[in-house]
């Protein structure tokens, strides 16, 4: 994870196990397939108090896999609309 990707993680107060168990029912929000670093994946995951989260993961450049934690935060309501699945600005 970048230094960037870590202090938006801290600053948003998520932490990496609620990462972990929310990848699993994680709906995909945006596909960068192309992304310079390797391609990457936009998710809306839920915390342990049902409060949404973004996360980012990706395959670095030249990967097979696994998938690497870029970057968790959590999404501005006046960025996204009600479900936090489209981005209104």
């Amino acid at each position: 994870m970048s230094e960037h990707g870590y202090d938006e993680f801290v600053e948003d107060d998520i932490t990496i196990q609620e990462v972990l168990n929310g990848a699993a029912t994680a709906i995909a929000v945006e596909d960068y397939p192309d992304f310079h670093k390797g391609p990457c994946v936009l998710v809306l995951e839920w915390d342990k108090n049902n409060q949404p989260m973004h996360v980012v993961w990706g395959i670095p450049m030249g990967c097979d896999g696994p998938a690497v934690l870029v970057t968790a935060y959590r999404p501005d309501s006046e960025k996204w609309n009600e479900d936090f699945t489209k981005r209104t600005k």
